[in-house]
């Protein structure tokens, strides 16, 4: 096993009894037959349960509908893909030479598929429970509170917000390429703050998902880089 794979599991603090399961968590269907899609279904399930587990727990006086929405939030591709950038996943994952080549290592959905095959690996490795106590940790630095369910913002209107509160202009976005035939493109986004100088680029299936990939890798540019 390569090093960065012995470091994953030493991020995700579970070590492997079956290494074939971890490789195929991370194998996209374009690098080879053997690839992560069935594990993507059922990590997508326990992911599910146990967000609900933890907001039950958490959250013990809201009703069913709050709770409903707070968990979709959390679940969805966005906060997925956020959590998978943080767990180095893109330096790891397996995708064949034209996936690379159209910036599949940046790619919000593939990112966020290999998050949930990484959960349905270790349930699969390690039992309910060791996935479980996988997904708190993932979720531990999210601030999970009752006012989740009015929130759900996106991206580029955190990022906006952000930079308002400190008195500095709008993001430019702006398309910088396609990828993809032409009934199935995605686009490369450039997100720029001139101001400070930045900027990031994000992939989506449509301009729109594009910047908000951008806007939410600047957003983790700006918090590593320990901005105010």
């Amino acid at each position: 096993m390569s090093e960065a794979l012995w470091a994953l599991q030493r991020r995700l603090q579970h070590e492997f009894s079956d290494p074939a399961l971890l490789t195929r968590a991370l194998t996209h269907r374009s690098f080879s037959a053997d690839h992560n899609e069935r594990l993507e279904f059922l990590g997508d399930a326990v992911l599910n349960l146990s967000v609900a587990d933890l907001l039950f727990e958490k959250l013990q006086h809201l009703p069913e509908g709050d709770l409903s929405r707070i968990r979709a939030n959390l679940v969805k591709q966005d906060m997925l893909h956020q959590l998978a950038v943080e767990l180095g996943l893109p330096a790891v994952v397996r995708l064949g030479d034209g996936e690379v080549r159209s910036g599949g290592k940046k790619r919000p959905s593939i990112l966020a598929d290999a998050l949930e095959a990484l959960i349905g690996a270790v349930y699969l490795d390690g039992g309910y429970i060791a996935a479980q106590a996988l997904v708190r940790r993932l979720f531990k630095a999210v601030d999970i509170n009752p006012t989740m369910s009015a929130i759900g913002k996106d991206p580029k209107t955190d990022l906006q917000e952000w930079l308002q509160a400190r008195k500095l202009r709008l993001p430019l976005y702006r398309v910088v390429g396609t990828i993809g035939a032409a009934h199935q493109q995605s686009f490369d986004v450039e997100c720029e703050i001139a101001e400070l100088n930045l900027s990031e680029r994000g992939i989506g299936g449509s301009r729109r998902a594009g910047e908000q990939c951008a806007a939410a890798a600047m957003l983790q540019t700006l918090r590593k880089g320990g901005h105010p």
